[in-house]
C-alpha cells in the first residue's frame, strides 16, 4: 500500500486540476503504450534459465532509459550485501577505467551480454558492444558468442542488424515506448528477472488505479514552478533507493526540460546529505521544494534500546517538520513496504504524473531534442578525429 499526500504544499493551486482535459491531450500522443496493462513476454523465463545455465554473470549494456530502470529496481528491491545471480552494468559511461576494470573482472568468470538500444544506434552502446564482442572471441567460438549475447531493441538500426546476422536472440522494444517510460518492456524485465519478481512488480504496476492522485501532483508542481519553486528535491531515507531517484530524474528532467520550462529535479538521501547540503535547504535561498520517497516498515534491527526502523521514522518526522518550519514545502509518497508490487504501483504513478506535468506546461512530454545536440557534437568531433 502507497499514501500519497501533498496538501503540505504551500501553493497547491486547483486552477490546474483540468483532469478530463490532460487524460484527452495525452491520449493523442503516440508514445503511451505503457499506460496499457502488461503481458510479461515468456521468453524472459526461458533465456533467464538458459543464462543461468552457462554463465556467472550477466553483462547488461545500456544508457539513459534502456539500463537506468533495471538498475534503479535491482538497487531498491536487493539486500546490500547478498549472493545472487551478478548483473554488472555497462555503456552507461566511456571511462577507459571502468571498461578496462570490467573487462579484467571477467576475465575468470563464464558470462553473457545483453545490448539494449531502441534505436540500435547509440554510440556509447556500440562502442561498448564492439568491446565486449572483440573480448569474446579470444574466449569463446562464434557458435558460443551467439548463444551469449541478446539483443533488445527495436525492428531496426546497427543493432537489429546485428542480430540477425550473428543469430542472437532479440527482445523487442515496442514503438511506443519511449525509453524513460520503457520500465514494463523486455529492455527491464529481462535482467530484472534474474533477481527480481517480475510477476509482482508487473501486477503492482497493472493495478495501479490513481490516475487523479498522478494530477494532483502534476499540478502540485507546476504550480511550485509559478511561484519561482524551479527545483525539486527527492528524498530518499535508505541510499540503496539512490539509483530509483537517478531513474525518476531522468523521467521528469527529461520529459519537462524544454521551452525555457520544467522543475530541476535533485536528489538527496538523508541523513547522509543533512551533515553537506542540509543547512542551504534549510535556510538558503527558497528556489526548492521536496518529494519525499519513504518506506515506513524496514528490518528490524535494535542498536542498545533503540528500534532502528522506529528511529528512522521519527527522524523522516522530525525533518519533514524542520523543513516545513524553514519554508520548504513537502510532497509525501509512503510504502508501508519495499517489495515488487509497491515499486511497481510506484513507478506507474511517477510515470503519469511526468506526463501529465509535460501537458501542463504545454510541452511534449515523450520527446527530447535538447539531447540531440551534444549528440551530434560528439559526432562531428570523433569524425574529425
Amino acid at each position: 500500500m502507497i499514501n500519497f499526500d501533498f496538501k503540505s504544499t504551500n501553493y497547491f493551486d486547483n486552477n490546474y486540476l483540468d483532469f478530463d482535459s490532460c487524460n484527452t491531450k495525452l491520449n493523442k500522443y503516440d508514445m503511451i503504450g505503457w499506460t496499457n496493462n502488461i503481458s510479461i513476454n515468456p521468453n524472459i523465463d526461458k533465456m533467464v534459465t538458459k543464462v543461468k545455465r552457462n554463465s556467472s554473470v550477466l553483462v547488461v549494456v545500456g544508457i539513459g532509459g534502456s539500463y537506468l530502470g533495471s538498475k534503479a529496481i535491482h538497487d531498491a528491491l536487493s539486500y546490500y550485501f547478498d549472493d545472487k545471480f551478478e548483473v554488472i552494468y555497462c555503456g552507461y559511461s566511456l571511462s577507459n577505467n571502468y571498461l578496462t576494470d570490467l573487462l579484467n573482472y571477467l576475465e575468470n568468470k563464464d558470462f553473457s551480454v545483453d545490448i539494449i538500444s531502441k534505436s540500435g544506434n547509440t554510440m556509447e552502446i556500440k562502442l561498448a558492444y564492439n568491446m565486449l564482442l572483440d573480448y569474446m572471441k579470444t574466449r569463446y567460438s562464434d557458435e558460443e558468442i551467439s548463444e551469449r549475447i541478446f539483443a533488445t531493441t527495436g525492428t531496426s538500426g546497427f543493432l537489429y542488424d546485428e542480430a540477425i546476422k550473428h543469430n542472437y536472440f532479440r527482445f523487442n522494444i515496442p514503438e511506443d515506448f519511449g525509453g524513460r517510460f520503457s520500465m514494463m518492456s523486455d529492455a527491464h524485465l529481462f535482467p530484472l528477472a534474474f533477481n527480481i519478481n517480475i510477476n509482482k512488480f508487473v501486477q503492482g504496476y497493472n493495478e495501479f488505479n490513481e490516475l487523479e492522485k498522478s494530477f494532483e501532483y502534476a499540478g502540485t508542481r507546476v504550480s511550485m514552478f509559478d511561484n519561482k519553486k524551479y527545483v525539486e528535491n527527492f528524498v530518499s531515507f535508505e541510499p540503496k533507493y539512490g539509483m530509483f531517484l537517478e531513474w525518476i530524474k531522468q523521467l521528469f528532467g527529461e520529459s519537462e526540460g524544454k521551452d525555457g520550462k520544467g522543475v530541476l529535479p535533485f536528489s538527496t538521501i538523508f541523513t547522509r546529505d543533512l551533515h553537506s547540503l542540509g543547512q542551504f535547504i534549510q535556510e538558503g535561498n527558497k528556489i526548492l521544494f521536496e518529494t519525499f520517497i519513504v518506506v515506513r516498515n524496514n528490518n528490524d534491527l535494535k542498536i542498545g534500546s533503540h528500534d532502528m526502523n522506529e528511529v528512522n521514522n521519527k527522524i523522516v518526522d522530525a525533518v519533514r517538520e524542520a523543513h516545513y518550519k524553514g519554508n520548504v514545502s513537502i510532497n509525501m509518497i509512503e510504502l508501508d513496504e519495499a517489495n515488487e508490487y509497491n515499486f511497481g504501483y510506484l513507478v506507474k504513478f511517477l510515470m503519469y504524473a511526468a506526463a501529465y506535468s509535460g501537458i501542463l506546461f504545454n510541452i511534449n512530454p515523450f520527446d527530447q531534442p535538447g539531447v540531440e545536440v551534444y549528440k551530434k557534437e560528439i559526432r562531428k568531433r570523433l569524425n574529425e578525429e
